[in-house]
């Protein structure tokens, strides 16, 4: 009822709920065939079968009116990238920005963003951004899949500002050889890009029949309307809260580096129709690869306040408007270069997820669930392909698990949660097109945590090598298992190991390791939390 009482006071100023509801549809639906598009044309597993994607619709200046319903640790963090591209070029029409620096705007190397001007008859700037951001399997760096452990951003891969792709309607084929140059698979490389620019021009084109119908001026006069509304909500949202300072704190296992705990620490403060949210007393930027930039941390509060919503509520930028975000520069949520950071967009964005949703559990008790598995359970393997003439290869997944219980609820098992939204490769097609072979995958029963509410389990999921290969794992929830809520108890943490000739060696969540063929590498990973203490079964006589 709240968003109808605020649709009727927005017909009262002019604007026809109808016609705001027609609009966010039709700018949503650009997004989602800009993926559509880039999911079918695409070459890798990674972004054919997984899904690891995100595409997104911008006004002029750069503020977000769509997103698809895709990765959510992506949508929230490529405004700052579009407004890096929108700051160092001068995008003209036909013109594709690259870029995929963490620094400017970017998550981690691996995921690469183009960005594209939508210019509307002889205006001299553009009226509408539409970009899109997929993880490439290979980005160059010290380790096959360019996911390992690293000290700097240097040893990760190839970093890229903001340059131009396509300079007046031509590819930069400088630019391209220069990327191809660097990664493993650049054939494969090319592939995805070109999926990439391909879902640019969907989106350029869909924008243009849109205003072709209703109007350029039309068209942005409800843009802004999108934007302003979805505020809105969230300002509405927030007044419902009780209003004071809740805080929480939760863990990383590590870095990879050292066996330390790293702290991240919020505190959310509620007011009338705002919220601030402050990191200050987490960690320090670490040694190893976990550090994330501050687009990682926003994208993960924007993802957490946006769950406090209805989905018919538009994803526009709109809703950061009452939320203030500190992050203290030179900490473990907002590194400096050169920093490495390719686990802070997989694992710490993660738990800044689980932290946050600890402190609102104080606000809204009701609403909030416990700590999902916490981890995406990274894993990389690349090598020599024997059956492909030992033609290079570099494969990348991430593993789902739990989900922490709901209020009234179970937690699904075997599912990808929070800041990620892809899916499986499907076992054919990973012995297809890769020399490994699926041994067992599987749920991992009893891993959740036990509650009047349970816990999902996680998974147990083998990959037998056939071929010599270099495998890393970036993993976190192997030390501690995710937290329950109200006296549910913790999920079960994950569990990796190397099996050579029937003899298990345990390995640590962030680690490289050399396969033998026959090799075979083993991920548990780790249940939901528990929610509500578990009630005793009441005994039966005969």
């Amino acid at each position: 009822m709240r968003g109808a009482k605020q649709l009727s006071g927005k017909r009262r100023s002019g604007v026809d709920p109808t016609r705001l509801e027609i609009f966010k549809n039709l700018f949503h639906s650009v997004a989602e065939e800009m993926g559509a598009g880039l999911r079918r044309s695409a070459f890798s597993p990674n972004i054919k079968e997984r899904r690891d994607y995100s595409c997104a619709v911008y006004d002029g200046d750069g503020e977000v009116l769509a997103m698809g319903d895709h990765m959510p640790v992506h949508l929230g963090s490529m405004p700052a990238s579009v407004a890096a591209a929108r700051r160092a070029l001068a995008l003209g029409p036909g013109e594709i920005a690259i870029l995929n620096d963490p620094f400017a705007g970017g998550t981690h190397l691996p995921d690469v963003t183009l960005v594209m001007p939508v210019y509307l008859g002889s205006e001299k700037r553009p009226q509408f951004y539409v970009a899109n951001r997929a993880h490439h399997a290979d980005i160059g760096g010290a380790l096959a899949g360019s996911m390992g452990p690293a000290r700097e951003i240097y040893q990760e891969g190839l970093r890229i500002p903001p340059v131009k792709l396509y300079e007046g309607g031509r590819r930069n084929d400088g630019v391209l050889a220069m990327f191809l140059a660097n990664v493993r698979t650049p054939a494969e490389r090319e592939g995805d890009l070109s999926a990439q620019v391909a879902a640019c021009r969907i989106g350029e084109r869909r924008l243009r029949e849109i205003v072709g119908r209703y109007g350029a001026a039309e068209t942005q006069r409800y843009a802004g309307h999108l934007l302003e509304y979805s505020a809105e909500m969230m300002r509405g949202a927030l007044a419902e809260l009780p209003a004071g300072s809740y805080s929480a704190e939760d863990y990383l296992d590590g870095d990879g580096v050292s066996g330390k705990a790293l702290r991240i620490a919020v505190r959310v403060r509620i007011g009338k129709r705002a919220a601030e949210v402050d990191f200050s007393g987490s960690a320090a930027q670490c040694a190893g690869n976990v550090n994330a930039v501050e687009a990682i941390t926003i994208s993960a509060v924007y993802y957490v306040f946006r769950c406090l919503l209805g989905e018919e509520v538009p994803a526009t930028s709109g809703l950061l408007r009452p939320i203030r975000v500190h992050a203290p520069t030179g900490t473990i949520v907002n590194a400096r270069p050169p920093a490495a950071v390719a686990g802070g967009n997989v694992e710490t964005s993660q738990r800044i997820v689980d932290t946050l949703l600890r402190a609102l559990a104080r606000v809204a008790p009701a609403r909030i669930p416990a700590a999902s598995q916490g981890t995406m359970n990274n894993l990389t393997v690349g090598g020599l392909d024997p059956r492909n003439a030992n033609a290079p290869f570099a494969y990348y997944e991430t593993i789902a698990g739990g989900m922490g219980a709901r209020p009234g609820l179970d937690g699904a098992s075997a599912i990808h949660t929070h800041m990620t939204n892809s899916w499986n490769t499907p076992v054919e097609v990973l012995e297809q097109v890769y020399p490994v072979r699926v041994r067992a995958y599987r749920i991992r029963s009893g891993s959740g945590g036990a509650g009047e509410y349970r816990g999902g389990d996680g998974i147990v999921r083998e990959l037998e090598l056939l071929a010599p290969a270099q495998a890393g794992l970036l993993c976190d929830r192997r030390e501690r298992g995710p937290y329950g809520l109200r006296g549910g108890k913790d999920g079960a943490p994950g569990k990796n190991a190397q099996i050579r000739s029937g003899r298990a060696r345990a390995l640590p969540g962030k680690c490289v390791v050399e396969g033998f063929a026959g090799d075979i590498l083993r991920i548990e990973t780790p249940g939901g939390g528990g929610w509500g203490r578990e009630r005793r079964k009441k005994k039966t006589g005969a």
